[in-house]
Formats: structure tokens, sequence, C-alpha cells
């Protein structure tokens, strides 16, 4: 059970709501966020959900079943929206694109990609800077000055940053350079991370664990938005099975179930669903067709050259025209759904 409380609500007030909860067996967490004041309350016993809705304090009440609560379609119909600024806004019923390298590498690299994105009308870059690596002899990232980098180019032109965080003591120095904050596959289950990632006023994109579960995955975004920040992002992006004929297997199927049980946007991955460049458009237009509010895909001038991740890269040519496909497929989604 969900109970949204009244913005004003004084402690005396919230004091007799709790006490009537406890009355019927349930134990409840508060959580406050940047949108709302919400008691989340566990417990098995029936009652009539209308003693608690007709309190003084109680702003609404919804019965949630899931075991994520928070993040639960089954208590706010209306999806989440992530304004960024400047009229970039992430939503239900437009279609979000955001490209960049796998790796910044240098000044001229993200000057080049930015002016890319620019031409073609894309708000939002992805870019690593740190980078987590299966080969600790792999290229790891350009670090914290990389992410200054980043952001002064980036923002000289109008650009929104999204880059991985990796451990909880990152966190305050990335802040001021980011927009968003992504959560990797392999940390999707980092508890820590996730519960200090709670505590900030900043979007953050968490991608599905590699032999993650979709209910995992939403339990992920419940341990952010339980410790205060409603500013979420699921992210499907291919799951290890045991077919080796590609990356990963992109599972178009959560795109469409991850819409029906939450309320929070769904954003696809196809580079590293399928990690192969042929693929990568053609999963990303069948992303858009699934449901998929934006996409987000790695792009590089030439890929052959990129410090990593280049067979799943995309070019210039390639990237402008899955750009317009992209949407020219939302387009006519909307047209017949």
């Amino acid at each position: 059970m969900i109970i949204q409380l009244e913005e004003k609500l004084k402690a005396k007030g919230k004091e007799h709501i709790l006490t009537a909860i406890n009355s019927i067996g349930y134990k409840t967490t508060e959580v406050k966020t940047q949108k709302g004041h919400y008691l989340v309350c566990i417990g098995k016993n029936e009652f009539d959900i209308r003693i608690i809705g007709s309190l003084d304090g109680v702003q609404d009440i919804h019965r949630v079943s899931d075991s994520y609560k928070l993040v639960s379609r089954k208590w706010k119909t209306d999806a989440t929206q992530i304004d960024l600024g400047n009229k970039v806004v992430i939503r239900e019923g437009e279609l979000t694109i955001m490209a960049g390298p796998c790796s910044i590498e240098n000044e001229e690299q993200v000057l080049k990609v930015v002016k890319h994105l620019v031409a073609n009308g894309v708000q939002i870059m992805r870019g690593g800077v740190f980078k987590p690596r299966s080969s600790p002899y792999a290229f790891r990232g350009l670090g914290m000055e990389g992410l200054k980098m980043f952001n002064r180019v980036c923002k000289a032109h109008g650009i929104k940053i999204i880059t991985e965080v990796m451990q909880v003591s990152q966190i305050k120095e990335m802040y001021d350079y980011v927009d968003i904050f992504q959560v990797g596959a392999r940390n999707s289950q980092n508890f820590n991370l996730l519960d200090e990632l709670g505590r900030v006023d900043k979007p953050v994109l968490i991608k599905r664990g590699m032999s993650g579960t979709i209910d995992e995955l939403l339990q992920s975004a419940e341990y952010i938005f339980s410790n205060g920040n409603e500013k979420l992002m699921l992210c499907e992006r291919g799951i290890r099975t045991y077919e080796n004929a590609y990356r990963n297997t992109f599972d178009l199927n959560a795109i469409p179930v991850l819409k029906e049980k939450t309320h929070l946007p769904v954003i696809a991955d196809p580079s590293h669903g399928v990690g192969v460049r042929d693929y990568v458009s053609s999963m990303a237009l069948a992303s858009v067709m699934a449901g998929a509010d934006g996409i987000i895909y790695e792009v590089h001038e030439k890929p052959e050259e990129a410090a990593s991740d280049g067979q799943q890269t995309l070019d210039f040519m390639e990237s402008e025209a899955l750009i317009k496909n992209a949407r020219a497929a939302f387009s006519a989604k909307r047209e017949f759904v």
C-alpha cells in the first residue's frame, strides 16, 4: 500500500496517520522525494482502505501488490517525465535519442560527435569517462579531467550529458558535470551505489543487469526511489544467454512488459543489446515499434579506430540514417496504435 501525504501535513497529523496504520498491523517506511511525501506500508491484514484514505492529511492511497511499490504503474498511472532543463524532456509520447561514443577519448572526438548530434537535432550525448572493462589492460577512460572537458564542449553547444558512475565516491565530484547518471549493467545491483543515487537530485538511468530479470531491474529502481529520487529511467541493454552469434540477447519483450509494469521511462540500448554494428539500427527500430520511450546507442566518426566497442558503434552516416528512420518509425507507430 502507498499513501501519498498532503504537502503541508504537520507532524501531529502524520503521527495520527502512522498510529492508524500500525493499528491494522502494517509496517511503514517514510519516503520523501523531490515530488512527493509517501508512506510505503507493508502488511497482509485485510481492512477497508477507506478508513485510512479518509484521514486528514492523506492526499491519496493505493493498494500495490507488487514487491516494488513506488515504481509500479499500479499506483501512478501518469507516466514519469524527466525534465533536464532548456526544454529537454524525456517522456511518454515522444522519442528521445541519446548517442555518442562508448568512451570519451579527446576533445576533438567530442567536438565532432557534438556537431553530428546538433546537425541531426539530438540533444543528449552519451560517453564514458569511467569505463568498467572486462580486461584490466583495456582503456578505462579519461576520468574526471575527461568529464570536465566533455561537459565544457557539450555545454557550449546546448547538449546534455549522460555518463556512467561506478562507485559512491564518484557521485559528488561528478555531480556538477553530468545531466544524467548512468548505472551500468555490472552495477545494477550495487545497492550501496543505488542508495546513494537516491539521495541526489539528478536523473538516473539504470541498465538491466547482464543476467538480471525484469523484476530485479524494477527492484533496483525501487532502491533509488525509496531513498528520495524519483527522476529515474530504465534501460533494456540485452542479457547474457547461451547464444554466441552476437554479444547479448536483446530482450525486446522487456520493453512492452516494462511499459505495463512501471510508470518510469523505458530506454533501449541496441548497441550493447546485440553488439554487432550491422544489426544495431534494425534493433533500434524494433525497439521503437515495441514502445520504447527512447534509444541510446554508440556513434563514432571512425568506429574502427574507437578506443572501445568499435564493433558495435555506428559511423556518422549510419547514425544519421538511424535518427531519420527512428523518427519516421515513431511517427508511423503513433498513427496505428
